[in-house]
């Protein structure tokens, strides 16, 4: 079951499920492009490039292809970049997340991403920070991360997108 919460300060929010499958796994499946170009991904704009240079001090970058169908702070294309922040494989990453549909465009927020191994395979908490200020992104986050994580959960558990 995925939980999400927005944290009394509405700075960030706190996404949790647990995986049928080791953390090594997933922790491959959140550094290697090819397998987040498969996983991370939506069919109302699909992903159209997912970069990820997985080490400190890398970058990544993610766009998707055009939506005639979702739209959000008048952005229907949507980009992201950031900054590898912190790597510790199969347990942690961080990274800034710098987005195009964001209030402030240059605004730099903080995906966190946890791996514990649990007795039936990996617990996954994914916090992203720095949205006190990002009221319509924090908002479409709250629907948006649970979604991720169960493609996340789909793809490490089958293989299958």
């Amino acid at each position: 079951m995925t939980t999400t919460i927005v944290t009394p300060s509405q700075d960030a929010l706190v996404t949790e499920i647990d995986i049928a499958a080791p953390p090594e796994r997933v922790f491959r499946a959140l550094t290697d492009p090819e397998q987040l170009t498969r996983w991370f991904t939506n069919t109302s704009c699909p992903v159209k490039i997912w970069k990820m240079d997985a080490r400190r001090g890398g970058a990544y970058r993610y766009e998707t292809e055009k939506s005639a169908t979702l739209a959000l702070n008048g952005v229907n294309e949507f980009k992201c970049h950031g900054e590898i922040l912190a790597i510790e494989p199969p347990r942690l990453l961080v990274y800034t997340w710098i987005a195009n549909w964001h209030d402030d465009k240059q605004r730099k927020t903080t995906v966190r991403w946890e791996l514990d191994a649990i007795p039936t395979g990996t617990r996954v908490k994914v916090t992203h920070s720095g949205l006190a200020e990002e009221k319509v992104a924090r908002e479409d986050y709250r629907g948006g991360w649970p979604g991720v994580v169960e493609n996340l959960k789909k793809y490490t558990e089958t293989g299958k997108d």
